[in-house]
C-alpha cells in the first residue's frame, strides 16, 4: 500500500461543515483528488459538489465504496455514526482518516481498535483527525517543550473561551447522544494536546461543568438540548504532571479563543490562538525576560478553520502513506482523548473523581 510517488484518490463519508474543509485541504495538495463523495443530505451534496464538480456524487457510502477505486477515505459523518462507518471501511484496502472523535465512548474506541487489528493491512495508514496539534502557535509551543526549553513539565493549563456550537444539518451537535457530550465533541482535541504534551497517560479526572447560557430551551425529537457550555477539567497524569481545562463557549469577546499555557522547572511557555503568538519566561529572567514570538504557518499553507491544521494534518498523513511510516495520530491517541472527555462528564454528573481506568475496562 506504499509508493513514494503515488497518486493518492480519496472519497469523503459526510460532506457537510468539516467534510467540505477535507474537501478544500485536498484540492490546494499536488498528488491526490478528491475523486468521490457521499452523504444522504441532499444540500450537503451540492455544496460538495461546487467544490469539486468532477468527483462523483453518492447517497449511500456503501455505493461508493463498492464502486470506485480509492486509495484514502476520510470519514467525516456525524460523530455518532464513525463507529458502524468506520467498520465497513475498515474491511477494504483503504487508508483511513477518522474524523474526531474516534467514537462517541471509549467502548466505541475499542471495538473501532479491535476492527483495525482484526483486519489489519501491511502499510495502511489509520488517522484519527485531531488536528489541534498543527496549529502553528501549539506546533511551536510543543516543539519549545520537546527541546527541554521549560525543563520538566509539571502543569499544563488550557483555556478556550469561544462562540456557541456552530449549527450544523439537523442539528445533530446539540445532543449529547449525538455527540458523546462537549467534553468528548469539543475538548478531545484539547485532551489530546494535554497529553502529547505530559507524554503520559492519563489515570484520572476531576471536573466541575453545566449548561448555563446556550441551547437552554431548544428541543430536537422530543428531546431537550443537553450540551454543556462550561467546565473546569483537571487531569492527573501517570507521572505526575496535572493538566487543566478551561471552558467557556458563551465568551465571545476574547481576544484570544485558545490559550495553552505550559509550566516546567525552568521556564512557562504560553501558546495564544488567534493572536498567534508563543511567549517563553524562564525563570532565572522573571518577567522583564519574557521573550515574545508571533508564529505562522507557511505561505503555502491552506488557513482553513483551523488557521492550516487540516492542511498540514493531511500533508503528514499522506507523507506516511508514501513512504509506509506509521500515522503520527493513532486510534490509541483518539481513545485516550475520548476517555477523559467521557470520564469528565462522569465527573460532574456523579460530583467524584474518576479514574480512567473504571471506563476503559
Amino acid at each position: 500500500m506504499t509508493s513514494s510517488s503515488q497518486f493518492l484518490r480519496y472519497g469523503i463519508i459526510g460532506v457537510g461543515m468539516m467534510g467540505c474543509e477535507h474537501i478544500r485541504n485536498l484540492k490546494a495538495i499536488d498528488g491526490c483528488a478528491v475523486v468521490a463523495f457521499a452523504d444522504t443530505h441532499e444540500t450537503s451534496r451540492s455544496n460538495a459538489k461546487r467544490l469539486v464538480g468532477k468527483a462523483t456524487s453518492y447517497v449511500d457510502y456503501r455505493e461508493m465504496l463498492a464502486t470506485e477505486q480509492l486509495d484514502v477515505v476520510v470519514i467525516a459523518t456525524p460523530n455518532h455514526m464513525h463507529r458502524s462507518v468506520f467498520e465497513d471501511v475498515i474491511k477494504l484496502d483503504m487508508h483511513v482518516l477518522v474524523e474526531k472523535p474516534l467514537g462517541i465512548n471509549v467502548a466505541e474506541c475499542q471495538i473501532m481498535i479491535a476492527a483495525k487489528d482484526q483486519h489489519h493491512k501491511p502499510g495502511r495508514v489509520v488517522w484519527v483527525g485531531l488536528e489541534y496539534r498543527y496549529m502553528a502557535p501549539t506546533s511551536r509551543l510543543i516543539d519549545e517543550v520537546n527541546s527541554g526549553t521549560c525543563g520538566e513539565v509539571k502543569m499544563i493549563a488550557i483555556r478556550e473561551h469561544r462562540f456557541p456550537f456552530l449549527q450544523k444539518v439537523d442539528n445533530w451537535n446539540r445532543l449529547s447522544k449525538n455527540t458523546g457530550g462537549t467534553l468528548v465533541e469539543k475538548c478531545c482535541h484539547f485532551f489530546d494536546v494535554m497529553t502529547l504534551i505530559a507524554k503520559s497517560r492519563p489515570v484520572s479526572v476531576y471536573a466541575s461543568g453545566a449548561q448555563d447560557v446556550n441551547h437552554l430551551d431548544e428541543i430536537y425529537g422530543g428531546l431537550r438540548s443537553d450540551i454543556l457550555d462550561n467546565a473546569y477539567v483537571v487531569v492527573d497524569f501517570a507521572n505526575g504532571v496535572r493538566g487543566m481545562l478551561d471552558l467557556a463557549m458563551f465568551a465571545e469577546g476574547s481576544k484570544n479563543e485558545q490559550e495553552i499555557c505550559v509550566v516546567g522547572s525552568t521556564a512557562k511557555i504560553e501558546a495564544m490562538m488567534p493572536e498567534s503568538v508563543v511567549r517563553i519566561g524562564k525563570r532565572e529572567s522573571r518577567r522583564d525576560g519574557v521573550v515574545e514570538i508571533s508564529v505562522s504557518q507557511a505561505s503555502e499553507v491552506v488557513a482553513g478553520f483551523h488557521g492550516g491544521a487540516s492542511y498540514l494534518e493531511h500533508r503528514a498523513m499522506q507523507n506516511a502513506i508514501r513512504k509506509g511510516l506509521e500515522p503520527v495520530v493513532t486510534l490509541e491517541d483518539g481513545l485516550l482523548s475520548v476517555a477523559v472527555g467521557q470520564a469528565a462528564h462522569l465527573s460532574i454528573a456523579e460530583k467524584r473523581i474518576v479514574s480512567i481506568d473504571e471506563i476503559s475496562r
